[in-house]
């Protein structure tokens, strides 16, 4: 009896002891109680409460989260639930490791966040892609002016859009240990009125630069500073109207952005169709067009490269009076296929060159590069000196001092590793969850085109895209990016979203194409 009297006294004791651990099981840290969370999302709720916390305020940028296996400790987890939802928030920009000082948050989201799944309810499963919300006002009709900034605006859950890099990579602390050298070394003189070429030190990188990854040898009074390719444009559309150039040919499909800028300023766009070669050269010649815009290194929105017969096609046709704007868009990007060569390298004197930054490092930079045949400079800089009086120089200057340290090469070599591991999980996603559809461009660039049999389905992609919508996740229709009929598809930008995100969002992309197949 005494015996058994002791036996079921210690087991009172260890169920009680038991009890009292799994009411401890939390932590003093965020007063974090484990016993909120849904059964099998741990990670996804301790992800989701650090998340809140950085943006309201109570994880201030540097301070320093519990180590894994703390925390794990105190929340009564394994550890690999810590170490992957710090994972997801590394993912996002928002935390990183510090060495010896451990994992620190580094990055706030410049408004306090509701909880993912509260910022724009995903409509009902079975829900009709005609619900009431933004998206079928939206998809109605073709791409009208300012729609992508409409779109760009919403609240979402999961924003798969193109064009897009990894904004929470944007390299901060290099960026702010340049800006500081640049203030203590700037004289009164560099505050005035600056060249509206730009600065001679960002001229000067921006021809090193281009020499090293593009190919492309110039002198740096050759070079515009301008605010993105966007006016790159507007200046060479300008140009073009004084020389009578009323009709530009552009890729179909093709940018629509790029497009509605020629539009915008006053031009008549014709559509030139893309096919695995690229730039149908041969349809250039034949549409009496005597400029196009081109974006050979990386299409945009097919991926392809223009191959080597269309190039020398192309060179024969601005040799013989024909105006190339090149757009040398998502250029670095590339994951599984050789660099090629910018057509300005080969052609000095016939193409107009545009790049800029907003791929490589933030489209908020607003800083881009102009080259143009040396019969043009003159007027460009004429035209860039009326438009704005030039860049803004301190930007110009920290920029300069990050290309020729060596740093934007260095970021540009980190991005390209974490975009191609968010290439890979997009698609895995797309061959998962999307049957049948056809990916393009996944080589290179920032984002897939994916394409859909629509024999017998009658299939239209913005309805996909508004049905997308409804359940919380941005795309683009690649209708959007047509002038002429093709089949329907989806432009999906993969690069600034974290993994999990994109294979989410892929999954709910596939349950909208689902519902409209039953419906």
């Amino acid at each position: 009896m005494g015996r058994s009297t002791k036996s079921s006294s210690e087991g009172s004791k260890t169920g009680s002891n038991a009890q009292s651990a799994d009411a401890a099981a939390g932590s003093d840290f965020l007063q974090l109680d484990i016993g909120q969370a849904p059964a099998g999302g741990r990670t996804a709720w301790l992800a989701d409460r650090l998340r809140a916390a950085i943006a309201d305020g109570r994880l201030p940028v540097g301070t320093r989260l519990p180590a894994s296996r703390v925390l794990a400790g105190e929340l009564r987890v394994t550890r690999g639930v810590v170490t992957e939802a710090y994972r997801r928030l590394g993912e996002s920009g928002q935390i990183a490791g510090r060495g010896r000082l451990g994992t620190v948050v580094v990055a706030a989201p410049a408004a306090p966040a509701a909880p993912r799944e509260s910022v724009t309810p995903a409509a009902p499963r079975d829900s009709a892609p005609d619900a009431a919300g933004p998206g079928p006002a939206l998809f109605a009709s073709a791409a009208r002016d300012g729609v992508v900034d409409t779109l760009r605006a919403l609240p979402c859950r999961i924003d798969l859009s193109p064009g897009l890099p990894d904004l929470a990579a944007f390299p901060r602390t290099a960026w702010v240990r340049a800006e500081r050298a640049v203030l203590a070394g700037v004289t009164p003189a560099d505050f005035g009125y600056g060249d509206p070429r730009g600065a001679l030190a960002l001229r000067r990188a921006v021809v090193g630069w281009l020499a090293r990854n593009r190919g492309i040898r110039a002198d740096p009074d050759e070079v515009v500073v301008v605010a993105g390719v966007a006016q790159a444009l507007a200046l060479l559309g300008g140009l073009l109207r004084e020389d009578g150039v009323h009709r530009v040919a552009v890729e179909d499909p093709g940018s629509l952005g790029a497009r509605q800028q020629l539009e915008y300023g006053g031009h008549t766009v014709v559509p030139v169709p893309v096919d695995a070669g690229g730039l149908d050269v041969g349809a250039l010649r034949a549409s009496g067009a005597r400029a196009v815009l081109t974006t050979p290194a990386h299409q945009f929105p097919t991926g392809v490269v223009l191959d080597g017969e269309r190039r020398r096609e192309l060179l024969s046709w601005a040799a013989g009076g024909g105006v190339v704007i090149e757009d040398d868009y998502d250029a670095e990007h590339r994951y599984d296929r050789p660099p090629v060569p910018a057509l300005r390298s080969l052609l000095p004197d016939g193409v107009c060159y545009a790049g800029s930054v907003s791929k490589l490092l933030a489209p908020a930079l607003r800083v881009g590069w102009l080259l143009v045949p040396p019969d043009r400079l003159d007027a460009v800089v004429r035209a860039k000196r009326y438009a704005d009086l030039g860049n803004g120089v301190l930007a110009q200057l920290v920029l300069a001092r990050l290309m020729e340290s060596g740093e934007l090469e260095r970021h540009l070599r980190h991005v390209r590793l974490r975009h191609r591991r968010r290439r890979d999980a997009m698609l895995r996603a797309v061959r998962a969850r999307l049957p049948g559809a056809r990916v393009h461009g996944a080589a290179a660039g920032l984002h897939l085109m994916v394409t859909f049999d629509d024999r017998g389905t009658g299939l239209r992609d913005t309805d996909l895209a508004a049905a997308a919508l409804a359940r919380g996740v941005k795309v683009h229709p690649l209708s959007w990016h047509r002038l002429t009929p093709g089949p329907p598809g989806l432009v999906l930008g993969y690069a600034a979203g974290a993994a999990h995100d994109i294979e989410e969002g892929v999954a709910l992309v596939g349950e909208a194409l689902h519902g409209l197949a039953q419906g």
